[in-house]
């Protein structure tokens, strides 16, 4: 840490600029609330602009009249704009709002602010622990002589038996409240930075896209050295420390037998008694889900960069088809000047083609031989079979008259207000049965003076081949009984 690199930092470094900003309390609790808090990836412009808005006119009500001037939309242009900004503003495929993210820079502030916030307790015998294992593991993993693993091995193989061998005896030693709280924080903590790195890992795929656009509008080498020079920067990415660990976390996560694993764990956990009024419980509870969230917004970055090569190579070769059709032209253009030309004065070397062009036919265009399929026919005598066969029924269609039926409920309607389907059809009972029935139905949810009562039903009686005009003649006859909403026609 040097005096000159560090007021270089105080002047570009995002997070030092939050943190020295005139509003920086107003910034840093705004950016907690609305990303960090509800573990937000990105949101769009015009719902910060409201929340915001509302946040500025709960503090102008102060004690200090006027302390916020500005709109909400000018504080938020303020704060994403240039390229040290607390926020990035950028335009989704598809969408015209744009939308706004935290930056790497001021989530790291606003990590730093939490830290000052007061704990319960510090969780140091949980840290300790965790340094301890750490190291344990870095020890085993690296260790080269066989003799020396397996009997690392061994020892927690006698560790373990050991313990079996207490809870089987009835010694169950169990966590404390204490101990539960402290390996809780500890797990929210992780988790908290393990979300705060992935916008770190997307800033960087970010960075690499910029260069690469910049990259292919100013380089003037041709399309091989330069798709070399990207590949290399892209695998430099994906082959460095951080690209293999994001990497080894991503194969991790993608694991449905973890995914399950990771739910149990977290469920489990908050069944313990001594995490029942712990705050903002439900961050660990859906960590799963914020994981895959924020993988997806990197892996998107990066399909992002994979698009902007395609485009280049897409372009790259349109202008080549372009100088090659361009070329072709030309010895066109200089061959019908060479044809208005005396013969003698026509190079030695000059010849002429009677077609446009030479019909060049390609061995690979060739079709490959394929001997074709004979179709093999069943020859059967066709027997001659006299069956009688009723068709009658194809001339037993009916054909219901809807005009009739309308002119029925108009003629009804002329002396009475309204009048219900059941008492039309007291007076024109139904000749064809069921299809009559519905024919009425159909009138009914097409008229628009009409109401069909589904609360109240009622019951209509009649024959399959209705000619009866009483009821004491429809009860003698094969009977149907229909139950339907209440119908009233109304003029």
């Amino acid at each position: 840490m040097q005096y000159a690199d560090l007021k270089s930092q105080r002047k570009n470094n995002v997070a030092w600029r939050l943190l020295t900003s005139p509003h920086a309390p107003l910034i840093a609790s705004f950016l907690y609330q609305v990303f960090i808090q509800p573990n937000q990836r990105s949101q769009p412009f015009d719902v910060l602009c409201s929340k915001l808005d509302d946040l500025l006119f709960y503090l102008n009500q102060g004690e200090d009249k006027n302390l916020f001037p500005k709109s909400a939309a000018n504080y938020l242009n303020d704060w994403s704009g240039g390229s040290n900004a607390f926020m990035r503003k950028y335009y989704e495929k598809g969408n015209d709002i744009p939308q706004l993210d935290l930056t790497p820079g001021a989530e790291k502030a606003i990590e730093w602010l939490q830290t000052l916030q007061p704990r319960q307790f510090v969780g140091t015998e949980s840290r300790l622990l965790t340094l301890y294992r750490l190291l344990q593991e870095i020890v085993q993993n690296t260790e080269q002589d066989p003799e020396v693993r397996i009997a690392e091995l061994e020892q927690q193989k006698h560790e373990i038996d050991q313990k079996i061998a207490r809870i089987r005896s009835g010694v169950v030693e169990d966590f404390d409240s204490t101990r539960i709280k402290e390996r809780w924080f500890e797990a929210e903590d992780t988790a908290r930075k393990l979300l705060s790195d992935f916008r770190q890992v997307e800033y960087n795929f970010r960075s690499l896209d910029q260069e690469v656009r910049e990259m292919i509008t100013l380089s003037d080498k041709n399309k091989g050295d330069l798709l070399d020079e990207i590949f290399d920067q892209q695998n430099y990415i994906q082959d460095s420390e951080q690209g293999k660990s994001f990497s080894a976390f991503w194969e991790f996560l993608m694991s449905p037998d973890r995914q399950e694993e990771l739910e149990h764990l977290t469920s489990t956990a908050l069944q313990q008694d001594a995490l029942k009024n712990i705050e903002d419980a439900n961050f660990l509870r859906y960590i799963g889900f914020a994981l895959l969230d924020a993988g997806q917004k990197v892996f998107q970055t990066n399909a992002q960069l994979v698009e902007q090569l395609r485009k280049y190579l897409a372009d790259q070769a349109w202008l080549e088809n372009k100088r090659i059709l361009e070329i072709v032209r030309n010895v066109e253009k200089s061959t019908i000047a060479l044809k208005h030309q005396d013969a003698g004065t026509l190079p030695r070397d000059f010849f002429q083609v009677d077609q446009a062009k030479v019909d060049v036919h390609l061995l690979m265009e060739h079709n490959l031989f394929s001997p074709k399929k004979k179709i093999k026919l069943i020859r059967k005598t066709i027997e001659e079979v006299d069956a009688e066969i009723d068709v009658s029924v194809l001339y037993q269609q009916q054909w219901v008259d809807e005009i009739q039926l309308r002119k029925n409920i108009r003629k009804l309607l002329q002396t009475k207000q309204q009048i219900s389907l059941s008492e039309v059809l007291e007076t024109y009972p139904l000749k064809q049965g069921l299809a009559e029935l519905v024919a009425y139905l159909n009138i009914a949810t097409k008229r628009k003076h009409t109401v069909i009562d589904e609360k109240t039903t009622e019951q209509l009686i009649f024959s399959k081949e209705s000619s009866a005009s009483t009821q004491h003649e429809l009860l003698e006859m094969s009977q149907r009984v229909a139950q339907i909403p209440k119908i009233i026609f109304s003029r």
